[in-house]
């Protein structure tokens, strides 16, 4: 691993505190020097003098040499910790050995899960798998879940990710909204515990060498879209607070600050009848500056969430720049009022010379830019970039994906899980003739898989949670609209349900509407992502469901329909209850 060892000047000085040491680089660097710094742009593992595919941008080479971004979203995986490594040092390289050789921060969405989605996560062959974060608040265990933090820091420290872009501690008090299964559910008290745990195991009780710096997302809480609606989509913009709450959506985010977090993510969303303007959130003075900063007392770094300036094509569909209230302003325009906002950095974004040209026209001062890379480069220094900026490709390898890590990432995916209904079917025991879908049940050795229902002794259905699917490309990945199973689908699991004793295992990246599977099924059981096998220890009885819910399940879509978007627990006569578990006898 190197290590700086000459020093010819104060930003190069590892004695010295790192913003008089960031003080001292912003004096070095040129207009352009600090218009890269201020840009996120995004890269996948591959060559590093190839474009860019998926996103339609230029080499990693290129963001690095001619744009000087220092600060790389990382989309894609390797073959292993070692290909990443070697992959991140050959860049990181590149970085050093250009301009004033400022070292790269490479961020990443969560990566521990099972939900792949351009936008939000990704799968990762390299580290441990754990269940989503509303699997973690179905356990309500504050140490678990730094713990979990711990070993994510330790995996991504270990591969050169510096920077997570999460927790995201919005609080899902909209049933219908995509982005739940990210969050810690419905109970903002709930959230604010788990949140200020997560950012703890990832950053220490102070940003340092080891630390992974964490992003709370997304101020002041995404939760309450209108509808249920994301505002990464021009039909999902607006944030409403019918039941007035806006107040219990911050309570995740003070927690954050108390523990220190080091960044925040402003949602896309507008909002809508407060009294704030109705521009996205990242635009608005009175929310970023006048709220986060002056109210609550952040001086962290806020970076936009992705694409505020520039359309984009992405997975073949068109994606337009999420500057809603302002879609028809400039480019400049928007630049502008990101930094008037307060807005230090633009998430997924290149276009450096647009923001060059603002501050050569006399739009915004370049001093302006120094509070912003000041606060950008501290951080680097905190973490200690610039003195050991290449990594060990051999202790990646020890340490990313290794078996205890493993092991507590199974073992959480198991406990996790939550036992809804049980008619005395589960734990299921002995020698079984099963009929099972999206199941591999031929790793029990005592069970005969069979064709069809019929055969069956009991059948075992692996479903996912209803939801309508959009589209076309990126619009795929987000599992909207309603929580109901359509007439048809359910009326053939409910057929199932009639011909033999049946276990429905659903997987909860949202809430559900049950309807009549409660009363057809033998069982139902919740899970929040886990492997087959995580699935089988649990229904044989192996692993014990300790999992509670952690939102509220609907008992009918008009009662959601009916439900205020920003209020707790506001579905009339839920089906289950926010805390429901049931345990094995």
């Amino acid at each position: 691993m190197q290590e700086m060892t000459s020093v010819r000047f104060p930003y190069q000085d590892q004695t010295l505190d790192p913003r008089r040491r960031a003080q001292d680089l912003v004096s070095r660097m040129t207009l352009e020097d600090k218009a890269g710094t201020m840009f996120q742009s995004i890269v996948s593992v591959g060559p590093v003098d190839k474009p860019e595919p998926l996103f339609g941008l230029p080499s990693l080479a290129s963001l690095v040499i001619n744009h000087r971004i220092t600060y790389l979203y990382v989309v894609g995986d390797a073959a292993d910790a070692r290909g990443f490594v070697q992959w991140a040092n050959a860049a990181q390289s590149l970085a050093l050995g250009s301009g004033l050789g400022i070292p790269i921060t490479f961020s990443t969405d969560p990566r521990h899960g099972f939900v792949e989605n351009p936008a939000a996560s990704s799968t990762s062959s390299m580290f441990s798998q754990w269940p989503e974060a509303i699997g973690l608040a179905a356990l309500r265990s504050e140490e678990l879940v730094e713990r979990f933090a711990d070993v994510m820091r330790q995996e991504y420290v270990s591969v050169g990710l510096r920077s997570a872009l999460h927790p995201q501690i919005d609080v899902a008090t909209e049933p219908r909204w995509a982005r739940a299964g990210a969050t810690f559910g419905e109970d903002a008290t709930l959230t604010a515990k788990l949140g200020a745990a997560y950012i703890r195991g990832l950053q220490g009780d102070r940003l340092g060498p080891d630390s992974v710096i964490a992003m709370a997302k997304h101020f002041p809480g995404g939760g309450p879209q209108k509808d249920g609606e994301d505002p990464h989509f021009t039909y999902g913009k607006e944030q409403v607070y019918p039941g007035g709450q806006f107040r219990y959506h911050l309570e995740p985010f003070i927690a954050a600050i108390e523990a220190g977090v080091g960044q925040m993510m402003p949602y896309y969303g507008m909002p809508v009848g407060t009294e704030y303007d109705e521009v996205g959130f990242a635009f608005n003075k009175a929310i970023v500056t006048s709220l986060l900063r002056e109210q609550l007392g952040f001086d962290g770094v806020v970076c936009t969430d992705f694409g505020l300036l520039t359309d984009a094509d992405i997975l073949g569909a068109p994606m337009p720049a999420r500057a809603w209230g302002l879609e028809n302003t400039t480019r400049h325009d928007r630049i502008v009022r990101l930094l008037e906002a307060g807005v230090d950095q633009f998430g997924g974004e290149l276009c450096t010379e647009e923001l060059v040209t603002v501050v050569r026209n006399g739009r915004v001062d370049e001093d302006r830019l120094d509070t912003s890379v000041e606060r950008l480069l501290a951080h680097k220094f905190e973490l200690g970039l610039f003195d050991r900026p290449l990594i060990d490709e051999d202790a990646a390898v020890a340490v990313a994906g290794n078996a205890e890590f493993r092991a507590l990432g199974d073992k959480a995916q198991r406990e996790a899980m939550t036992l809804l209904t049980n008619a005395g079917t589960l734990p299921l025991g002995g020698d079984l003739k099963v009929y099972a879908e999206n199941l591999d049940v031929s790793r029990e050795q005592s069970w005969t898989p069979v064709e069809t229902p019929e055969q069956a002794e009991v059948a075992i259905l692996r479903i996912k949670a209803p939801f309508e699917p959009r589209g076309p490309g990126f619009e795929l990945f987000f599992h909207a609209g309603s929580l109901a199973f359509d007439d048809e689908t359910m009326a053939r699991l409910t057929g199932i349900c009639r011909a033999v004793p049946t276990v429905v295992v659903i997987s909860l990246d949202r809430a559900a509407v049950l309807g009549e599977l409660v009363d057809s099924a033998a069982a139902i059981v919740a899970d929040y992502g886990a492997s087959d096998q995580a699935v089988l220890d649990v229904l044989t009885g192996r692993t014990r469901p300790l999992g509670k819910l952690p939102f509220d399940l609907p008992s009918s879509m008009a009662a959601v329909e009916a439900s205020r978007e920003d209020t707790p627990f506001d579905t009339e006569d839920p089906a289950f209850r926010f805390g429901h578990g049931l345990r094995y006898s």
